[in-house]
């Protein structure tokens, strides 16, 4: 059921607001995902000395975006979502131009850290919006069509990264990704209206903003998805960060990597159009739930290959992009779930979800990228115990009760 705030109704239409909706949230992705394949010519450039030091660039990054996630979601449940997010979008866009200058390695890390925060309000701010007119298997069905479109850029920014870098060199990435933010923040200025009316905004009080975020993490039908979802992602940006290095590398595919790495991230946007196709059906537990289960079962899967000699890429390949479609299929639906008990402050839950999967997910996927001991066991080993712990979390939150559909109209 799709209930829409009646003061959202009017100006942009369904198809341009999730078109909106899901290239502000890419424009994260791209931020990290466009530099794998530099980030050996990266590390060249600058000499680093130690091999796996290069996965900073891409942890730092992430860390930062979640350190910072529980700003902008709390700033605009006062504010407004609009002005928030351009403040945001303009940081981005001005940060990546910088970063095309820069001649030193720990000033690059600076910056990927000051982008990261930019990117917070990319990540969080949208899924405020969306809350905002949307709920339960409403919002699920559209975020589902939003991540298809976002799980769109990992599918082709690594061929895009690769190519600049053939014939522009790797800072010429960051030029081309603040272009590509430019135009989608003049997008966003001239054509997105204001979700949250000035009737439903919170008093200016520091004590509001925090309560807030206490009510979230207190909320025990939410906190156990939140924290579950996060140490998925976690499994997801131990692959990413080591990526280049295990498929490459490991696996021999050399220049190939790029494609390889899109063709594994096409399937999630595959994963995405079937959940939006089920979700009204089902609901959000039932199909995340399963997603879970499977998730374990498949990562058992890639530790059976990865301790027996003789894996192959193609193996590899297979068990991973499954566990990649499971990866998006958990977060579309723990998403509307999590958000679920939280439509009057909806900005506030969203920072708390991006805060947790982006701190404790690149947090724990920077431990995973910096374990890589040039094999897939490590990562095989993680993908086990984080799909083991989410479904304790979960389990905590259900109550011990999985696969129920408590309101069928929106669950």
């Amino acid at each position: 059921m799709n209930l829409q705030n009646p003061a959202t109704e009017s100006g942009i239409g369904r198809r341009e607001f999730i078109a909106m909706m899901a290239m502000i949230q890419a424009l994260q992705s791209l931020a990290f995902t466009s530099l794998l394949p530099a980030l050996g010519h990266i590390a060249a450039d600058f000499e680093v000395a130690q091999s796996n030091q290069r996965q900073l660039i891409i942890s730092v990054f992430l860390v930062s975006s979640g350190l910072s996630s529980l700003v902008p979601g709390t700033i605009s449940d006062r504010y407004g979502r609009k002005p928030v997010l351009l403040g945001y979008m303009a940081l981005f866009v001005a940060v990546n131009a910088v970063s095309a200058l820069v001649r030193d390695f720990h000033v690059l890390l600076a910056l990927r850290a000051i982008l990261g925060f930019a990117s917070s309000g990319l990540t969080v701010l949208p899924l405020a919006i969306i809350r905002d007119r949307y709920e339960g298997a409403g919002m699920a069905k559209l975020q589902a069509v939003v991540a298809m479109l976002f799980m769109a850029v990992p599918t082709f920014a690594p061929s895009l990264g690769y190519a600049i870098l053939e014939f522009a060199g790797w800072r010429a990435i960051f030029l081309v990704i603040g272009a590509l933010a430019l135009a989608v923040t003049g997008w966003f200025l001239l054509r997105m209206e204001e979700t949250n009316p000035k009737q439903n905004r919170q008093a200016q009080r520091s004590g509001n903003l925090l309560g807030n975020v206490a009510t979230v993490l207190g909320n025990r039908a939410s906190i156990g998805y939140v924290i579950g979802m996060s140490l998925i992602f976690g499994g997801h940006f131990g692959f990413i960060n080591s990526s280049q290095q295990l498929i490459g590398e490991h696996f021999g595919a050399g220049s190939a990597y790029p494609l390889i790495f899109g063709s594994m991230a096409a399937t999630m946007a595959l994963a995405s159009l079937v959940n939006s196709a089920i979700v009204e059906r089902f609901g959000t537990r039932r199909i995340g739930h399963a997603a879970i289960f499977c998730h374990l079962a498949a990562s058992v899967g890639q530790l059976l290959l990865a301790s027996a000699p003789g894996e192959t890429l193609v193996q590899f390949v297979v068990l991973m992009s499954l566990n990649m479609c499971l990866l998006i299929t958990v977060f579309v639906n723990f998403t509307a779930i999590a958000l679920q008990p939280f439509g009057h402050i909806a900005g506030a839950a969203a920072s708390v979800q991006a805060f947790f999967r982006l701190v404790l997910g690149a947090g724990l996927g920077g431990l995973i990228g910096y374990v890589y001991d040039g094999t897939p066991r490590p990562l095989a080993i993680a993908l086990v115990l984080v799909g083991s712990l989410t479904l304790a979390l979960v389990l905590y939150s259900e109550r011990g009760k999985l696969f129920q559909r408590l309101n069928p109209s929106s669950r």
